[in-house]
């Protein structure tokens, strides 16, 4: 069986914490749009949606569903996320960002969501994934880090 990487398992964590410290001006996007600082500027937005920080707006009943089966899919197979997913506007970040900003305001706010999943004070329903434990929030924010990473060759 394939281990599932999370937020909350220190190892995963430090791993994620040492891509993102490698992101520089030079990294190349393989897919998408945005530029390496857009990209962890981004992260840090979605992360605040764990620690409730960002509101995303309702979606419809059967966006939901999809979304709900989405994150069981992930659970079992342990998939990635398909390049160029669309996202909620409130996580998009269109504006030029500086690198070394962007790169300190994740890690700070990477810090903080690791420290609410400790406490049990992260979202309880999120708009598209429905229910979320803390478990739930460590594996799909490192899944979504990964796959944006990724995205810049890391």
């Amino acid at each position: 069986m394939v281990k599932r990487k999370s937020l909350l398992n220190p190892d995963d964590l430090d791993e994620i914490k040492e891509r993102i410290l490698s992101v520089n001006e030079g990294s190349e996007r393989k897919w998408g749009k945005m530029t390496a600082a857009q990209m962890l500027r981004h992260c840090d937005r979605i992360l605040q949606v764990g620690c409730g920080k960002v509101i995303l707006p309702k979606t419809p009943f059967f966006v939901k569903k999809a979304g709900v089966i989405a994150k069981i899919e992930m659970k079992i197979f342990n998939n990635g996320i398909p390049r160029n997913m669309p996202t909620f506007k409130e996580v998009v970040i269109n504006e030029n960002c500086n690198l070394e900003k962007a790169r300190h305001e994740l890690l700070s706010s990477l810090d903080e969501f690791v420290k609410n999943c400790e406490k049990n004070n992260v979202v309880l329903d999120h708009v598209l994934f429905g229910q979320m434990t803390k478990y739930d929030w460590g594996f799909l924010q490192y899944k979504h880090l990964d796959h944006h990473l990724k995205q810049f060759g890391l």
